[in-house]
């Protein structure tokens, strides 16, 4: 006996005495999504900021440590566009053509924002090896000295808020956005190093700390590519799969969880699994504990968008009874049912 059981793509609704809510891929990703809009907003607006105020210092002392901080600030508060499109994308209805949703567009924006940062760790580099191997002098340490600080406080300021949104609506986009900005902070304090190595009569102190901002910028673009390339290929943490297998085998008349799968797309977490229950249960019965299953799944893991549960019985548990031997037809090459 086998029951398939899924999220309807415009909500499911549980009921039960004195407890009535509804989950859905619709309803949360708008939620989330929206969530995911107003950090960027927030978070492009406090950047920019930054960036123009050390621009406007660069232009005045000719800091070279300062202008690849700079030059990467603004990299970094442009990769709001993509990241924006992307949550604008995820808050649409799926369609006939695109029946799971566009939550896949914000992988598409995570890829952006790690080619932006990999751009802008190539200019910087490109920067301070031409100063490096041309020196020029610097003036108004002072004021080098304080954008250097500023963007070190504007960068962490962006990082933790972009951090403690990402994690809360779960988008790897948005956490490795937010880690970039955490690294751009403490490049900024680098340029402080910089300004006072020059200071104490150390000119190429200024391009070297240069050189240790783009090697600093090289990692992110690293870090955060092994991050959304992960979610790219369907990856999921262990510890999802064992929340879902967890969750599930709570659920009372199940017997087994056979087999969990889960992929994200974008911030959404869709996920399927075999369950089984006894063989004596009705269609109707059997029906009922994969609801159960479903609603207990989608109230525990708020990340959680779209279930797909197959019922099993206890004689035919498990994928590998669904798989058919391989065997030939009619002389057609050999092959398998799975």
């Amino acid at each position: 006996m086998n029951d398939h059981g899924h999220d309807h793509p415009h909500g499911h609704r549980h009921e039960s005495p004195g407890h009535g809510h509804t989950h859905g891929i619709v309803d949360a990703s708008i939620t989330t999504s929206d969530r995911g809009l107003w950090a960027i907003k927030w978070s492009f607006v406090g950047l920019a900021a930054t960036a123009m105020l050390q621009l406007f210092v660069v232009f005045l002392s000719g800091s070279v440590a300062l202008l690849a901080d700079t030059i990467h600030n603004f990299g970094d508060a442009a990769t709001a566009i993509p990241l924006a499109i992307a949550f604008w994308f995820a808050r649409k209805k799926p369609s006939e053509r695109f029946t799971f949703g566009y939550g896949r567009v914000e992988d598409l924006a995570g890829v952006a924002v790690v080619v932006t940062i990999l751009a802008s760790a190539i200019i910087a580099g490109y920067e301070s090896i031409e100063r490096l191997l041309h020196p020029q002098g610097i003036s108004f340490l002072w004021a080098v000295m304080a954008a250097s600080i500023i963007g070190f406080l504007g960068n962490e300021a962006v990082a933790v808020f972009r951090i403690r949104i990402g994690r809360e609506i779960n988008s790897a986009a948005l956490i490795a956005d937010g880690y970039h900005a955490r690294v751009d902070g403490w490049t900024s304090l680098a340029v402080l190093f910089g300004a006072i190595g020059v200071w104490l009569g150390y000119p190429l102190a200024d391009p070297i700390i240069g050189l240790l901002i783009t090697a600093a910028i090289f990692g992110i673009v690293i870090q955060s590519g092994k991050s959304i390339f992960f979610r790219m290929l369907d990856g999921a943490d262990p510890q999802v799969i064992q929340e879902i297998r967890h969750t599930s085998e709570h659920v009372p008349q199940v017997k087994e969880v056979t087999e969990v799968r889960a992929r994200w797309l974008g911030h959404r977490l869709h996920a399927e699994l075999n369950i089984t229950v006894d063989p004596q249960l009705t269609i109707a019965q059997a029906h009922a504990v994969a609801d159960e299953v479903r609603h207990q799944l989608l109230h525990h893991l708020d990340y959680l968008s779209l279930v797909v549960i197959h019922v099993d019985p206890a004689d035919k548990s498990g994928e590998a009874h669904h798989r058919i031997d391989e065997h030939t037809h009619d002389g057609l090459p050999v092959h398998s049912h799975g």
